[in-house]
Parts: structure tokens; C-alpha cells; sequence
């Protein structure tokens, strides 16, 4: 195992023997309070200037800064997945507005995750933005909006962490390694909302879209928690 692995996997036991205290302001009593989780300015999302990187409309609840980074990082790479409900939360909070987004015509909102590396999502104890989406997709469906999740893409073995890559960078490491599963692909011809923890570059998104279109299907929109 990675000291990565090690250090979320050492996190995610603290959750579970230590008091519940927020991973943004160290507030005792729950993952995430309702003064950090308000960092994400739901439910309206902002649309992300990444000059077209990312394919088509991107849109963002937050600036990747301050509480709100602090939280994406504590999911992301601390291991505390008892933030997995209310950042998900967030994220179906702004799906119904976002512009262009729709669900299918029985009603049901589908949500596809950016996929992980494989290394990292073993190391992290799996994709966390899979969680994400499953957590947004609950809430959705518990609110009345019938959602669900298709994991359809998959990133092959051979890209690199992304971290300190600039937009060129990124789009060489993923080219050619974003695939559709046909197993984790929606039914054809509906709309999908793609769905990632970070915008940065766009590049990923970019990619994502441009596997899914080869596969017919279409995003109509994207969203992320922050952008940076």
C-alpha cells in the first residue's frame, strides 16, 4: 500500500473511533457544518471560463480556496468520506439548475463520474467522486427527482497523477486512455450530467466528453465542486 493509502486508511478508522468534528473549521458534532457546506454557494453553480478546454458548459459551486478546498482535499486525499453525504448533497443541490441540463424523458437525472486512476482509487479505498455521484443521486432521488449514476468511463493504466501538469500536459496523459464501459453506460440517447470533484485546466473534462460522444453519448453539462 502507498503511504497515500496508508494516511487516508488511518483517517477514514480516526472517523470512526474518534467524535465526529468538521473537516473545515474543526466544529465538533458533524462532518461538515452548515457555515463550511454554505462555502459552495448552492444552488446556483457558476459557469467556469477554462477557454473551451473542458469541451462544452462547465460549471463550478466554489473557487478552489479557503473552506472549500480545504473540504474537496479532506475527501479527496485525508480519507474523510463522511463527507462523501453532504458534499454530494451539494452537488444535487445545483444539478436541476443547471443551464442546459435535463433529465431523461421518464423523469430520471443520470450522472456519469470523471473516473480515477486506478492506483489512486485502490489507494483511496475507490473513487471518490463515484461516491460522490451515488451520494448526489440518493439525495436527488429522496428529494423527488429520480437520478441515477453510470460509471461508463474508465481511465487505463498508464496515466500519471495530474498534479503540476499544465493543460497540455494533462490532454497527452489522457490521450487515448479514457474508454467507455459498456457495462457502466447509460441507455442510449439520454442526457447526462458529467460530474468531478475539481476543474483545473479542463483537460480531464475535455477528455471525458470526448469519450462519451464517441460512444454517442452526449453531457449536456458539467460540474465540479470547485474550480481552480
Amino acid at each position: 500500500m502507498t503511504k497515500r493509502g496508508m494516511a487516508a486508511g488511518a483517517a477514514a478508522l480516526l472517523d470512526l473511533v474518534l467524535p465526529e468534528s468538521c473537516a473545515g473549521c474543526d466544529a465538533p458534532g458533524q462532518a461538515c457544518c452548515g457555515s463550511c457546506l454554505a462555502a459552495f454557494g448552492a444552488p446556483r453553480p457558476v459557469a467556469v471560463d477554462d477557454s473551451g478546454a473542458s469541451g462544452g458548459p462547465t460549471y463550478a459551486l466554489a473557487r478552489h480556496a479557503d473552506v472549500a478546498r480545504t473540504l474537496v482535499v479532506a475527501h479527496k486525499e485525508r480519507g474523510r468520506r463522511s463527507l462523501t453525504r453532504p458534499l454530494g448533497s451539494a452537488l444535487a443541490a445545483a444539478v436541476p439548475h443547471l443551464p442546459g441540463a435535463r433529465p431523461d424523458a421518464a423523469g430520471t437525472w443520470w450522472l456519469v463520474p470523471a473516473p480515477s486512476r486506478p492506483s489512486a482509487a485502490r489507494a483511496r479505498g475507490g473513487s471518490h467522486v463515484l461516491a460522490l455521484a451515488r451520494a448526489g443521486a440518493a439525495v436527488l432521488s429522496e428529494a423527488g427527482l429520480p437520478a441515477a449514476v453510470a460509471p461508463a468511463l474508465r481511465l487505463a493504466v498508464g496515466a500519471r497523477d495530474a498534479v503540476g501538469l499544465d493543460r497540455a500536459q494533462r490532454t497527452a496523459n489522457l490521450a487515448g486512455r479514457l474508454r467507455v464501459t459498456a457495462a457502466g453506460a447509460p441507455p442510449p440517447g439520454v442526457p447526462v450530467v458529467l460530474l468531478d470533484d475539481v476543474v483545473t485546466t479542463g483537460a480531464t473534462l475535455g477528455a471525458c466528453r470526448t469519450a462519451l460522444r464517441r460512444a454517442g453519448i452526449e453531457p449536456c453539462a458539467a460540474l465540479t465542486l470547485t474550480a481552480a
